[in-house]
């Protein structure tokens, strides 16, 4: 017996020192990383009467000279604005809890005495959005504005839950650098789900027949 439990130890430490170690965790991994092959982007053509553009929280507090690539959107999503309101295509302007309406970058700020809807960065959170673009038949969106990794990833994200089809130009989306921009792209080329809903574009690969 005695013989028995020693070999069953020598085992069992033999069995520890050869195992091999637990995999690592991605903070431990980090710097391996290397990121996947850019998505590739779609043009897209919409009904103007069942899409609506949602220009979400382009406000001086969050898009100003310390955040650049935001002002670098704004002829972008102001060329946007103009070609959805050309052809009748619903706009809906949101903005985060704190600011007003008079905090609105002005290219991209709604005409005067229009509604918009405020929410944190998931714009279907306690708002009647869902409800207002069900009312007007809306079946696709397209949203820009920013934060990437914020309003525009939670809310596209939660549209195409939802059941809508959503249109996101990365030109129009922006964040404090590179690496938000690109895990927001990432995450709704990908995401389970969500990903089947979304469509990747920009500005000008978007028409309204």
């Amino acid at each position: 017996m005695k013989i028995g439990l020693g070999i069953l130890a020598a085992a069992v430490l033999a069995i520890g020192f050869c195992a091999p170690a637990s995999a690592a965790n991605i903070i431990d991994e980090w710097s391996n990383v290397k990121p996947d092959a850019a998505p590739a982007l779609k043009p897209a053509t919409v009904d103007p009467k069942t899409t609506a553009l949602i220009v979400m929280d382009l406000l001086k507090q969050n898009c100003n000279e310390n955040r650049p690539r935001c002002l670098d959107s704004i002829p972008k999503v102001k060329a946007l604005i103009a070609s959805a309101t050309a052809k009748g295509v619903t706009v809906i302007w949101t903005l985060f809890p704190g600011p007003k309406g008079e905090d609105f970058i002005p290219d991209v700020a709604p005409p005067a005495g229009t509604s918009f809807v405020v929410a944190p960065a998931d714009k279907f959170t306690r708002t009647d959005l869902e409800k207002m673009l069900k009312d007007k038949g809306i079946a696709t969106i397209i949203t820009v504005g920013a934060t990437a990794e914020g309003a525009v990833l939670y809310t596209a994200s939660d549209a195409a839950l939802k059941g809508f089809k959503v249109i996101v130009p990365v030109d129009g989306m922006s964040a404090g650098g590179l690496y938000p921009e690109q895990v927001t792209a990432w995450t709704l080329a990908h995401a389970p789900t969500i990903a089947q809903n979304i469509t990747l574009t920009k500005t000008d690969m978007i028409s309204f027949p």
